[in-house]
């Protein structure tokens, strides 16, 4: 969501572009899905090993509002923090952070080489109240429409705000 108490200068907007395009707005609220290689599953020890590096850096670099971790990929709401002097952490040195470290203590608990998360990830800024609850619920019932769980809080790789 844009930030409500203020908008930033036009100026501080950033767009680039991989295969998938990228728009950032600093205080904005996003929703980020990444996968990992095709073929690639994540074993439970691999998703406490995710859980544990997203949680890590909340209220560090970004403010965690929800994530899931599911047998091949991952979703979150955050909303990155200021860094310094009016910058906020990007959402690549976020989602890279997240991926480089849970990548090498998955290929180290495993005792393999190689990729573990696709090098592209999915994120959109949320636009609005009725996206965010949307979203919210994406990630909250993603493991129930994968039938792995009956209720939401069975779930041990669920975080969302209040679940704590």
């Amino acid at each position: 969501m844009i930030p409500e108490n203020s908008l930033a200068p036009v100026k501080d907007f950033r767009m680039y572009r991989r295969n998938l395009p990228h728009w950032e707005y600093p205080g904005s609220v996003y929703f980020i899905t990444f996968r990992t290689v095709d073929g690639f599953t994540l074993s439970d020890s691999a998703k406490n090993i995710t859980f544990a590096s997203i949680k890590f850096h909340a209220d560090k670099k970004y403010k965690l509002n929800a994530c899931v971790i599911m047998e091949d990929h991952v979703h979150s709401i955050l909303q990155p923090l200021e860094e310094s002097g009016g910058a906020f952490y990007s959402i690549a040195q976020i989602t890279h952070s997240i991926k480089s470290y849970s990548a090498n203590r998955i290929q180290r608990l495993l005792n393999r080489n190689g990729k573990v998360w696709l090098d592209e990830n999915y994120d959109r800024i949320v636009r609005d109240d009725d996206e965010y609850l949307e979203k919210m619920d994406y990630v909250i019932y993603n493991p129930l429409k994968a039938g792995l769980v009956e209720k939401p809080e069975d779930y041990r790789w669920l975080f969302f705000e209040g679940s704590d």
